[in-house]
């Protein structure tokens, strides 16, 4: 009988683990590897947004900021986590600033829930996303971002990435923006 082995993993694997916190979302930690480019952080966009489709999992939307620095001190595989930063609206939600004290993350993320997402097709909820990674223009690198739409089967219904992005075309993007450059 021959004997079982799991074949080699991929060593550009980028694992992601959902972190929570009070039963809600709190952010993911990545592990292994770091996304290397905006189709790899589309995936994890999908994932993120599958989990913010999840009843009662992430209660309001919710910005999430990206740190490729301290996540060894959460895990010792880890290469990176995405923490929320909070909310979009409501009470404490982020004002442009509130970012600044802390060094500036390569990235943030949104997440909106159900509730607070417009379904494109009536009865049928869908919870949304979008990465933002802010570039520098005027020295040549683009911004970019993904968008993404998934109903609380898992479904994905909307998926979208895109480089030289302006970031005040999308409100999203212009939120997010927003945070990131005051």
């Amino acid at each position: 009988m021959a004997e079982h082995t799991d074949p080699q993993p991929d060593p550009r694997v980028v694992e992601v683990a959902p972190l929570e916190s009070g039963g809600n979302l709190a952010g993911f930690l990545l592990l292994r590897n770091w996304p290397r480019d905006t189709v790899e952080w589309s995936k994890l966009l999908v994932m993120a947004v599958r989990m913010a489709a999840v009843p009662g999992f992430l209660p309001t939307s919710t910005v999430f900021s990206i740190d490729d620095e301290h996540g060894r001190t959460v895990h010792p595989g880890a290469v990176g986590i995405i923490i929320a930063a909070g909310p979009v609206v409501g009470e404490g939600a982020l004002a442009p600033g509130d970012l600044a004290p802390t060094p500036l993350p390569p990235g943030l993320l949104v997440l909106h829930p159900p509730k607070c997402t417009v379904a494109e097709t009536p009865g049928r909820d869908t919870a949304s996303g979008c990465f933002f990674f802010p570039g520098l223009p005027h020295l040549g690198l683009d911004h970019r971002a993904a968008w993404a739409r998934a109903d609380m089967g898992g479904n994905v219904t909307h998926l979208r990435s895109k480089g030289d992005v302006d970031p005040y075309a999308d409100a999203d993007t212009a939120a997010l923006a927003s945070l990131l450059a005051a």
